[in-house]
């Protein structure tokens, strides 16, 4: 489940964009079936989140974007820091002599 804070937010952007009461809106109701929303109005709730959220939303992601907590979740996993690749540190390369020594 993706982070309440978000989920709280993408509510609150639904609840303004429909007229209605947060309260009334869950992570789990579907965007169109649940709540209503046509092509245009995803787009329109969509551009309102990349806004909020600072991000873009490329359109072969917006298939998969079918429930609010789908929506959350995918705006999480963007929000995300990008896992660093692990470092691998080299060991200091030893030079060995080739003179010889004298006694």
């Amino acid at each position: 489940m993706a982070d309440q804070v978000i989920v709280d937010k993408i509510i609150q952007a639904l609840a303004e964009y429909l007229k209605r009461d947060a309260g009334t809106i869950k992570a789990a109701h579907h965007l169109r079936d649940d709540l209503g929303l046509d092509s245009m109005a995803v787009i329109e709730l969509l551009y309102k989140i990349e806004e909020t959220f600072d991000l873009q939303i490329p359109d072969q992601d917006l298939v998969g974007l079918a429930t609010v907590g789908s929506v959350a979740s995918y705006v999480e996993g963007r929000l995300a820091p990008a896992k660093p690749a692990a470092k691998k540190t080299a060991k200091p390369a030893t030079v060995k002599s080739t003179k010889k020594r004298k006694a």
